[in-house]
């Protein structure tokens, strides 16, 4: 754990980026050290990216059938991603669904497990994360001792069966190839869809006893792509406090008006609107229905996201950053992080500031990634 003062780099402080002096003493900002000196001229300091949900985890969990037996050292090959692209908190989100597979239970108590373990021994904080498919029915009783188990204290809700087709008597899309996926027969993969859609009635009573356990024992709990104002409005009644993902205006003003955290995509920022059609990020975030930008499924679009945010005059450079740091750290409930002030947690990425590249990260003082010429700041020969 170093303890430093950089000097001479911009430091962006709750009003913007100012030329200051940045100390860091036992892991925290501190208002002064006694460590050496390092000049950062050239470079912005910020505080580390907070990423609410990602899943882009899973391509080094499990990157060919059968290819990673370990799951720590995928964990150890995920963090490093993360921290290369200055993320100091994130949010490791793992299906437990009917669609088998990498995302059935079995395979996810493995990377809980895995993540339990393993998380402590790493330098970046590494949270898990719950979605749960709501018309598992038979897995209600276990939840909240599994969750107790996986010491996953946040849950999100998402109904991926697609009910419409299964009422028409219509094969769904990609059926076969999901079903051979997870190794099972494709007819009774489709017996099963159907058995799932046919309870369809008893999942909302289900969902609030589950939700008020899960409640009384502290779980954060979201809801996953809500479509409409009275979807979102029940998930709030549950006390269902997060919005991820909210496709369309009217859900996530829905939650903008109950007082709950809405997160969108970055990758919905940096594409310039969604891949399947749903409401724009940027509109959202124009319009003040934004509280934070997660990874989703790509590490580096949180950076980038803040920084086509500031760049395109949407927001100042602070507002931007901010949805990838204060406001994610603030939805959940992580407020020892996400800003630059002292007491605060010395959790830091460090920009190159005309490339905007990642050149060292930071996590309560330590450092998790380092690239480049900044060595030569902290390793004069």
């Amino acid at each position: 754990m170093a303890d430093l003062k950089f000097q001479g780099a911009q430091v962006l402080q709750p009003h913007g980026l100012v030329q200051a002096d940045l100390s860091i003493a036992g892991g925290q900002i501190a208002t002064q050290c006694t460590g050496p000196c390092v000049r950062l001229q050239g470079y912005l300091v910020l505080p580390g990216i907070v990423d609410a949900h990602g899943d882009g985890f899973e391509r080094h969990l499990a990157p060919r059938r059968g290819a990673m037996k370990q799951m720590a050292e995928g964990l150890v090959a995920a963090e490093a991603e993360l921290a290369a692209n200055g993320i100091t908190t994130g949010v490791l989100a793992q299906f437990v669904s009917w669609e088998g597979g990498l995302r059935g239970l079995e395979f996810a108590d493995q990377v809980f497990a895995a993540i339990r373990d393993t998380a402590p021994t790493l330098v970046t904080d590494l949270r898990a994360q719950l979605r749960f498919e709501t018309h598992l029915l038979d897995l209600y009783n276990r939840l909240p001792d599994l969750m107790s188990d996986w010491q996953a204290g946040y849950v999100v809700f998402n109904d991926h069966l697609p009910h419409q087709r299964l009422a028409e008597g219509r094969k769904p899309p990609r059926m076969v190839g999901q079903a051979l996926k997870a190794g099972r027969n494709p007819d009774d993969h489709l017996a099963m869809m159907h058995k799932l859609h046919a309870q369809s009635d008893a999942v909302s009573a289900a969902l609030d006893t589950l939700c008020a356990q899960l409640k009384a024992r502290g779980i954060r709990m979201g809801s996953h792509d809500d479509t409409t104002h009275d979807t979102r409005t029940l998930w709030h009644n549950r006390g269902v406090t997060v919005a991820e993902f909210p496709e369309t205006q009217d859900a996530a003003e829905a939650a903008r008006a109950a007082g709950d955290t809405v997160i969108l995509g970055a990758p919905n920022v940096v594409r310039g609107g969604s891949h399947n059609g749903n409401v724009s990020a940027l509109d959202l975030i124009t319009m003040g229905v934004c509280d934070a930008l997660a990874s989703d499924y790509h590490y580096p679009s949180p950076r980038r996201a803040a920084l086509m945010l500031a760049h395109s005059g949407v927001a100042d450079f602070a507002t931007s950053w901010g949805l990838v740091s204060e406001g994610p750290a603030r939805a959940l409930g992580l407020h020892d992080r996400g800003v630059l002030t002292p007491g605060n947690r010395a959790d830091i990425v460090i920009l190159d500031a005309f490339t905007h590249r990642v050149a060292a990260t930071m996590v309560a003082g330590r450092f998790s990634y380092m690239s480049g010429d900044i060595a030569d700041r902290f390793f004069p020969a």
